[in-house]
C-alpha cells in the first residue's frame, strides 16, 4: 500500500459475524477476524506499511475508480475505469444467517478492453503482531497460518494461479474482455471445503447473498422520500449486529482520530448500552422485530448475569464479558501518523448514569411493539431503576465520556 486513502473512500462488507473496509482502489485495508472485536488480520488503514492488505488493481496507476452498492443490498462494486478497459470487482461475504460466514469473496471480471492486474494477498496476524507462514497447497490455493496464540489459519484459493513473495502471494496477470477470475479468503476449520468448483460457489453465494439482504431490505416499513438513505442506513445498521449473539456494536474499527494527529484514537469494537438502545429504537421503527429481539436477549442476559443492581456496565464486548482492558499498539504508526492506536477501551469502568433511561426507553418500545418482555426480565430492570433512584446525585462521568474528569 503506496498511501493512506480518504476515509470516506472506503466501502462495507460483512457478515453479521465482522466486516472488511474495501477502497475504491480495491484494497481490503482492514478487517478484524472472524469476530468484530477480533485481532486485525488487515490493517493497512492503520499502518500502510506494516498492518497488511488484499488488494485488486491495475498496473497503470491512470485510472478513474468508482464504487457502488447493488441496490438494497451490502454487495460492493469497484469499478476501474480507463482507456484500455473497463473492468469490475464485486466483494461481498456470505452472511451468517444462511451460511456459516467466515469468509470474503472477490469475483473481479472485465468488462470491456484488456488491463493488467496485480494481486496482492498480505495478511498480518494478530494486530500485525505475529509472523505467518505460507504453505503452498496447490497452484490455486495457499494457506496462511499464524504464528501467534491465535493460531489463526487462513487459506485463499483463486481460479487465477497463484504466485508467492516469501510468506506473501503477489500475481501479475492480464485481464481482457469477458474473463472473469474468483478468489475466496476464508478461516480453515476442521471440515473440508464444502464444494469442489471454485466459480459455481461463488456465483451461487452471490445470488443468495443478494437475495438475502434485498429480502431483508424489502421489510422496512419506510416509504417517505429518503428512501434510500434510510434502506441504506438501516443495512449498515445490520452489519453491525452479531447474529451469534445478538448485540450492536458501535462501529466496527478500532484507532481511527476523532483528528488527525490527534490521541483520541479510541476502540468502538463493543457494545455501548446507549448506542445500541438507539439503535434498536431506529430498527423497530423500520419494522426490523427480529434484530430488536436478539438485542433484547442479550440484555436480559446481561442483567441476570450481574445480580445486584447498580452494576450494568456502560459497554460490553460483543460476547457480554467486560473485559476491555485498553493497551496501546506502539508498532502501528496510526492513520497518517495519528498515535497512538488502541484497542480495549478504559472507559468502560465509568458510571455513566443516563444509559438507564436510554436502555428503558428502547425496553418500553420493544413491549409495545414488538412482544412484552418476560416477567425476569422486568423484575431484573425494576432493580436497576430503583438503584438509580437511589444514587442519581452520584457524579458520573456523562455521555462524552470524558478522560481524566
Amino acid at each position: 500500500m503506496n498511501k493512506y486513502q480518504p476515509i470516506e473512500d472506503y466501502g462495507i462488507i460483512g457478515d453479521l459475524n465482522s466486516v472488511a473496509l474495501v477502497s475504491k482502489r480495491g484494497s481490503i485495508d482492514f478487517m478484524c477476524f472472524p469476530d468484530f472485536d477480533s485481532p486485525t488480520v488487515f490493517a493497512a488503514l492503520l499502518d500502510k506499511d506494516k498492518g497488511g492488505y488484499f488488494n485488486l488493481h491495475p498496473l497503470q496507476e491512470d485510472i478513474n475508480h468508482k464504487q457502488l452498492y447493488l441496490p438494497e443490498t451490502n454487495v460492493l462494486l469497484t469499478r476501474f475505469l480507463s482507456e484500455k478497459g473497463i473492468a469490475e470487482i464485486t466483494d461481498f461475504m456470505p452472511e451468517e444467517e444462511t451460511y456459516d460466514g467466515k469468509e470474503i469473496i472477490r469475483r473481479l471480471a472485465c468488462i470491456k478492453g484488456e488491463m493488467q492486474f496485480k494481486l496482492e494477498c498480505c495478511p498480518r496476524f494478530n494486530y500485525a503482531r505475529s509472523a505467518h507462514t505460507l504453505t503452498r497447497v496447490n497452484e490455486h490455493e495457499v494457506l496462511f497460518s499464524s504464528q501467534g496464540d491465535d493460531k489463526l489459519e487462513l487459506r485463499l484459493q483463486s481460479t487465477l494461479p497463484l504466485q508467492h513473495k516469501q510468506d506473501d502471494v503477489y500475481t501479475e496477470f492480464t485481464l481482457k474482455a469477458g474473463d472473469v477470475f474468483y478468489f475466496l479468503l476464508e478461516q480453515v476449520e476442521k471440515k473440508p471445503a464444502a464444494f469442489t468448483d471454485l466459480k459455481e460457489f461463488v456465483e451461487k453465494s452471490l445470488v443468495v447473498t443478494i437475495n438475502y439482504w434485498k429480502n431483508w431490505s424489502a421489510k422496512c416499513n419506510y416509504r417517505g422520500r429518503w428512501m434510500e438513505m434510510v434502506n441504506r442506513s438501516a443495512l449498515v445498521l445490520k452489519l453491525m449486529t452479531s447474529y451469534r449473539y445478538g448485540s450492536l456494536v458501535a462501529a466496527p474499527t478500532f484507532g481511527l482520530p476523532e483528528e488527525l494527529g490527534g490521541a483520541r484514537n479510541w476502540d468502538y469494537r463493543y457494545t455501548w448500552i446507549r448506542d445500541a438502545s438507539f439503535s434498536v429504537y431506529a430498527l423497530i421503527n423500520l419494522g426490523y422485530k427480529k434484530e430488536a429481539a436478539a438485542f433484547m436477549q442479550w440484555v436480559e442476559k446481561q442483567c441476570h448475569d450481574i445480580g445486584d443492581a447498580g452494576y450494568l456496565r456502560l459497554m460490553y464486548t460483543i460476547d457480554g464479558s467486560k473485559d476491555l482492558e485498553e493497551i496501546e499498539l506502539n508498532h502501528l504508526e496510526g492513520y497518517k501518523q495519528s498515535k497512538p492506536v488502541r484497542i480495549g477501551n478504559g472507559a468502560y469502568g465509568q458510571i455513566q448514569l443516563d444509559i438507564y433511561g436510554e436502555l428503558l426507553d428502547s425496553v418500553y418500545l420493544y413491549d409495545k411493539h414488538v412482544e412484552p418482555i418476560s416477567y425476569r426480565f422486568w423484575q431484573n430492570l425494576s432493580r436497576q431503576v430503583d438503584w438509580v433512584c437511589n444514587n442519581w446525585h452520584l457524579e458520573d462521568e456523562g455521555i462524552w465520556e470524558v478522560r481524566g474528569g
